[in-house]
């Protein structure tokens, strides 16, 4: 079975196999991409962000994550069950 191997999803964002379970993390920390953008939901701004993660995770890196969010929804949105949106 070949090994899995770090893949980059952009400049900002990598799935690798040793960090976090391979889940998609912004380079050089263990943020994963998901609570970056579960506090977009929750409507918190880029600026608070940025100073809740101490810099880690910049404005560039949120719009790739923004960004990559978007193609995954268009590629794969129809192979998942709906479920009820939390308000």
């Amino acid at each position: 079975m070949p090994t899995k191997r770090r893949k980059m999803l952009g400049r900002y964002i990598v799935a690798d196999p040793k960090i976090c379970h391979g889940k998609p993390t912004f380079v050089g920390t263990r943020i994963m991409v998901w609570q970056v953008l579960q506090q977009l939901a929750k409507n918190e701004s880029w600026d608070e962000i940025v100073s809740e993660w101490r810099g880690s995770v910049t404005k560039e890196a949120i719009a790739e994550a923004i960004s990559l969010a978007g193609r995954i929804f268009q590629d794969r949105a129809t192979k998942y069950k709906a479920e009820s949106i939390p308000a």
